[in-house]
């Protein structure tokens, strides 16, 4: 094959086997990694595993290991300043607003697949193609090339890479976009790499405390209040919390147990209230982009994913003007947070299009 590709490298198991897949089939591998820690934000010591943190240093020092034990070229390029700027004031600002911020989305479309290949390339790395250990497929459907759901639907990342275009998907590989957990792991194993076992970084930050995010400007105590206003208690400051939490909430008030409704950016407020109040029949979404333009702007009907772990549900969409979307459920869902992505499937896993959600249409209670 001949043909020389960059695999974003993470230090983990999955961008491991996916370098040692390539190679395996004949390309020319270079490994990347993209280099988002600066230091400047306090985590405490002994923080569990996440993209984000001080175990960065590990990380870059077990990639470097592994391109050793595959023979392949190496590179850490530091990102970190667009990171701070791209994903962390966004993340911030999302959540002081009320929203609930979707980081890894932006993560995938604006450093991924953006900078670290720009910055390679400036600095004299040539590859026609870019790789990474993302569990998705591409598929291509009347000449337009789309994001398609994994193999295994529980692994599926195609939800945080729905915002790559059909011209990025053109120079794109996933080569785990078949496999499952367990037989990447396999193949690890099979090749002796020392990640084989390697634990999974679960959360954004680590630790999972959002707190020093904010040491620049911390989040205000605010009022917790029931659907009618009333006030129930204080919250220790909106990005604590998100749509459907129940716990931590420090309330006690009868047997239904209460759960996070709504956050109030302008009045700081958290809403708080029944689990019936979480469901929604359908939401409006800014920001919306088809994979294809032939769904044009008549209503079409496709399976909408409204979070990661969310199981794609019957719907019907309406794209409208300025980039708008009415998403229509064909049942009531739980917990569609502003702030998060919907995205929209056809019934083999192809990705349609998606947006950002900006409000639920709150489903009629009983």
């Amino acid at each position: 094959m001949g043909k020389r590709i960059a695999v974003g490298l993470s230090g983990g198991v999955d961008s491991a086997v996916a370098a040692a897949l390539l190679i395996e089939e004949g390309y020319e591998v270079l490994g990347l990694t993209m280099k988002i820690w600066s230091g400047a934000i306090r985590i405490k010591e002994g923080a569990k595993q996440a993209c984000y943190g001080p175990g960065e240093e590990e990380d870059v020092a077990a990639c470097e290991s592994l391109c050793a034990a595959l023979g392949i070229e190496y590179r850490a390029l530091d990102l970190s300043a667009e990171y701070e700027e791209l994903v962390l004031e966004y993340f911030k600002r999302e959540y002081r607003a009320g929203r609930t911020p979707n980081p890894c989305v932006v993560c995938n479309r604006e450093l991924k697949f953006g900078f670290l290949l720009e910055r390679a390339r400036a600095a004299g790395l040539d590859f026609e193609l870019f790789a990474t250990g993302h569990y998705a497929r591409i598929a291509e459907r009347k000449g337009v090339l789309h994001l398609r759901s994994a193999a295994q639907a529980a692994k599926d990342q195609s939800y945080f890479l729905y915002r790559l275009s059909p011209g990025i998907l053109a120079s794109t590989r996933f080569p785990l976009g078949e496999l499952s957990k367990e037989e990447v792991r396999a193949k690890a194993r099979e090749l002796g790499l020392a990640v084989a076992d390697k634990a999974e970084s679960q959360d954004f930050i680590a630790g999972g405390d959002y707190g020093p995010l904010f040491a620049d400007r911390p989040p205000e105590p605010g009022e917790i209040v029931d659907e009618s206003g009333r006030v129930l208690g204080l919250h220790r400051g909106l990005p604590f919390y998100t749509v459907g939490q129940r716990r931590g909430l420090g309330l006690s008030l009868g047997p239904e147990p209460l759960y996070v409704l709504r956050l109030e950016g302008a009045s700081n407020r958290l809403v708080v209230g029944p689990g019936a109040g979480l469901f929604a029949e359908g939401l409006l979404a800014s920001d919306f982009r088809l994979q294809s333009p032939e769904g044009g702007e008549a209503p079409f009907r496709a399976r909408a994913k409204i979070r990661q772990n969310h199981e794609p549900v019957p719907c019907l969409a309406s794209p409208g003007a300025g980039g708008s979307c009415r998403v229509d459920f064909e049942v009531p869902q739980r917990a569609a947070a502003p702030g998060q992505s919907v995205v929209l499937y056809d019934e083999e896993g192809l990705v349609l299009g998606g947006g950002i959600i900006e409000s639920a249409l709150e489903a009629p209670r009983p």
